[in-house]
């Protein structure tokens, strides 16, 4: 695979920002599977960046609908970076929105909701599955079944914090499983967004 400096990338409107390409998950249909790139962009790092070198790259942030930590990796692996960059952006008039797999405090070893205040507008958790069984077939944590568990719980942490969040899942795990998926959401009281499956 190819590896570069691709840290920020445009796409829609939007900036995203591709901190690190590691992941606790290794889920069947994820974008970057057998790929060098996304859209184009070549995602693959040869290193991290630091949060400056983030910032410098974003620039003006009003120039886009909104920030987004999104890559080929699990940006809150990366959360001292990422909470240092979102608050610099949000203080620059700027949107911040986080893309992620909700197994942050099991990452981190604690509850990370509330460090995100400040840093980040809104929140897109990847349910993914219904079950943690189902869960851990498609997503293959390296937390096991527990990451089920942690991702409602985030949300649920990321809600009481007061940010914005949303649950989200992929149209291929069928109809059932999206429709148990959506029930899951209305328990926890978060918002349900099913998103197209794109080809990897």
């Amino acid at each position: 695979m190819k590896q570069g400096t691709k840290f920020v990338y445009e796409l829609d409107g939007n900036l995203y920002v591709n901190l690190t390409n590691r992941c606790s998950n290794a889920c069947t249909f994820c974008v970057r599977n057998g790929k060098d790139d996304y859209f184009g962009h070549e995602l693959w790092l040869e290193r991290e960046p630091s949060a400056e070198e983030v910032i410098q790259l974003i620039g003006d942030p009003k120039r886009y609908r909104q920030i987004v930590f999104c890559g080929f990796g699990e940006p809150t692996y990366r959360l001292p970076q990422l909470v240092e960059i979102g608050k610099a952006v949000k203080a620059k008039g700027g949107y911040v929105r986080l893309n992620t797999n909700g197994q942050a405090s099991l990452i981190h070893g604690q509850n990370v909701a509330p460090l995100l205040c400040g840093a980040v507008d809104f929140v897109n958790v990847s349910m993914n599955a219904q079950t943690p069984a189902a869960y851990q077939a498609v997503c293959n944590s390296v937390f096991g079944e527990d990451a089920f568990f942690a991702m409602i719980d985030f949300a649920k942490e990321v809600k009481k914090a007061g940010i914005e969040v949303c649950f989200s899942v992929v149209d291929v795990i069928g109809k059932d499983a999206v429709s148990a998926c959506r029930t899951l959401a209305e328990q926890a009281g978060i918002p349900l967004r099913v998103r197209e499956y794109i080809e990897p």
